[in-house]
This record gives structure tokens, sequence and C-alpha cells, in this order.
């Protein structure tokens, strides 16, 4: 829940740049993870759950301007 009301409160820009952001370090762990493992593999799934926030939040945003 956390990470939903910190989402409410940014710009879609900002969503966007957030997103790009975690996309880079979800690719590097992965890269990291095959070749060495890495100290917490959970921060893959975290990770993965972050975007999948930021691409709902997006969407929510582009329903509500449809509707408009």
């Amino acid at each position: 829940m956390k990470n939903k009301l910190v989402l409410n409160e940014l710009s879609t820009a900002e969503i966007k740049e957030k997103l790009d952001v975690e996309r880079d370090q979800l690719r590097k762990m992965k890269l990291n993870h095959a070749v060495s493992p890495i100290e917490n593999p959970n921060k893959i799934k975290e990770s993965r759950k972050t975007i999948a926030r930021c691409l709902t939040e997006l969407r929510k945003r582009e329903m509500n301007e449809s509707a408009k």
C-alpha cells in the first residue's frame, strides 16, 4: 500500500521516469543474478511488482482521461 500512495502523488512524467529506472534496474539485477547469485533475490520480485504498480497507475490515468 505504501507504493500505491506514493504513485498517486506523482505526476505522469515522474511515473514514466520511475518505470524506466525500475526496468533498467531489473534488467541489471537479472543479469547479475545469472552470473553470480545476488544477496537477496527477493529484490527481483519487488522490482517486478513496482513495475506492475507503475503500469497500473499509468493505465488508470489513461482510462480516466478517455472517460472525460
